[in-house]
């Protein structure tokens, strides 16, 4: 009997409508937010709306260092909010006259495909299995792939989330033959076969296709029809049809995630660097602040228990929940932006190739609150910086293995390389790993490939041959 009881006490916890709110308001982008309150406005008259927003007090940070180190970081109030002198980006002003190309700019929902993908899937799967789908798309490299082990990671995934292998495998299966298909898949072979499958019938060549991906990837990367044609006892004329079908699939599926319509995101936080250190504050013009209405509290304490006196103290609660759960979603947002910007400040002052590995778990120790609740404040919010305007979700990189930087800063230092290369004279892959290592950064060659081909740059003797065609149309 005790058992069950602390089972129900434990439920009624997770399920308070409070906590509920809390967590909805979170995940709420500024417009769904300014949705939210006008509606709450409109049908509860307990609230109104501050005519005047409170200071806040300034909370320094710990350390006074260089902002290219561990920079010390101010939560602002809004009366400090930086001047458009203060920023190198012309029309950038907080005071809301003309057009502020900064504060309003074009961007397709959240930047990060995952995250649209795990928006889709929770009208499908349960928390428990969307947790799982998360954690398979945490381990996928910025084409879509597992980036590590599969057997290693269905092994970790079993012992982190206490559920059966073939219910973790099953969810990645799900990515895998969901939208877009080839999410999570182990190799180029799988990811394929998935999108194959997904073709709508009735698709001619598809049967051999398949066949051609399951035992001729080497003849296919060789574009070597005549040897696919003899191995699979095929004719050339049919593998020709099979190898363009695909040709047309997408090797590289988190790009092909599915977008949303274009629309306009005014940042929800703001951050600049004035007398030797960061500072951050909330962009007043999302962070809408409701407050009880006096006149009508005062009123409610006096009447008696009559049927409408009892509706308006359901309505005095339900403000009150709104206007904390209001309270949190700021004051999470301001510590885990404070967090975000002392962590990356040297990408704030260097750019790219100084984005430091971080993790959302390392964010959520540091502010005392859980994995989910920074994943939730940090998708579909938007900071603005004197580097640009950025999803939180950007300051997050995972940590290239072996090394102690990030994927994104060796993304960029390879642009960089290539970039500067010796005309007529382009870098091989290994050539970037070798440069790279003397600068202390070890990694292997086929690592420097994957980065050159997400940067959509060909390899050394394409841009060999393309730098000496014009030279060639000279000399004719």
């Amino acid at each position: 009997m005790k058992a069950i009881q602390s089972a129900q006490l434990g439920q009624q916890l997770n399920l308070t409508p409070q906590l509920l709110q809390s967590i909805r308001l979170l995940q709420l982008n500024a417009q769904q937010l300014q949705l939210e309150v006008t509606r709450a406005l409109e049908l509860n008259p307990m609230l109104e709306l501050e005519e005047e927003v409170q200071a806040e007090a300034v909370v320094p940070a710990a350390g006074d260092v260089a902002p290219a180190e561990a920079a010390a970081v101010e939560t602002a109030a809004f009366d400090e909010l930086p001047e458009s002198s203060m920023w190198d980006v012309p029309g950038a002003s907080w005071n809301g006259e003309g057009d502020d190309r900064m504060q309003r700019i074009a961007e397709p929902g959240s930047s990060d495909p995952f995250v649209r993908v795990l928006q889709a899937l929770a009208l499908e799967l349960d928390p428990s299995e969307l947790e799982v789908a998360a954690f398979w798309l945490e381990h996928c490299d910025d084409a879509g792939y597992l980036d590590g082990d599969h057997a290693a990671l269905l092994l970790r995934a079993t012992a982190r989330f206490d559920m059966a292998a073939h219910r973790i495998e099953a969810i990645r299966q799900r990515l895998l033959h969901g939208e877009p298909a080839g999410l999570a898949a182990r190799d180029l072979g799988e990811c394929l076969q998935a999108q194959l499958a997904a073709l709508p019938s009735p698709c001619p060549g598809r049967p051999l296709a398949a066949r051609i991906l399951g035992s001729c990837l080497d003849a296919l990367a060789s574009h070597d029809h005549a040897a696919i044609a003899a191995r699979l006892d095929s004719e050339e004329a049919d593998v020709a049809e099979a190898v363009r079908l695909i040709l047309s699939l997408q090797p590289r599926p988190a790009q092909d995630a599915v977008e949303v319509p274009a629309g306009y995101v005014v940042p929800d936080v703001v951050a600049w660097h004035a007398d030797g250190q960061w500072r951050v504050a909330l962009n007043p013009a999302t962070a809408p602040r409701l407050a009880i209405n006096s006149g009508y509290e005062r009123a409610l304490a006096q009447a008696g228990d009559g049927e409408g006196a009892a509706a308006l103290r359901e309505l005095l609660q339900e403000a009150r929940w709104l206007t904390r759960g209001l309270s949190m979603r700021y004051e999470t947002l301001l510590r885990t932006t404070r967090v975000l910007v002392e962590r990356q400040a040297a990408f704030l002052v260097e750019g790219d190739e100084a984005m430091a590995p971080l993790t959302l778990k390392e964010v959520a120790d540091e502010i005392g609150m859980h994995e989910s609740t920074v994943s939730r404040i940090t998708s579909g919010k938007y900071i603005q910086t004197p580097r640009g305007t950025f999803e939180l979700k950007h300051f997050f990189a995972v940590r290239l293995e072996g090394a102690n930087v990030s994927g994104a800063a060796v993304k960029a230092m390879v642009k960089r390389l290539i970039e500067s290369e010796p005309a007529g004279r382009p870098l091989a892959d290994d050539a970037i790993a070798a440069l790279l290592a003397r600068q202390g950064v070890h990694i292997a060659r086929r690592t420097v490939a994957k980065y050159r081909e997400q940067l959509s740059i060909p390899t050394a003797r394409e841009r060999r041959r393309a730098a000496a065609t014009p030279a060639l149309a000279r000399a004719s």
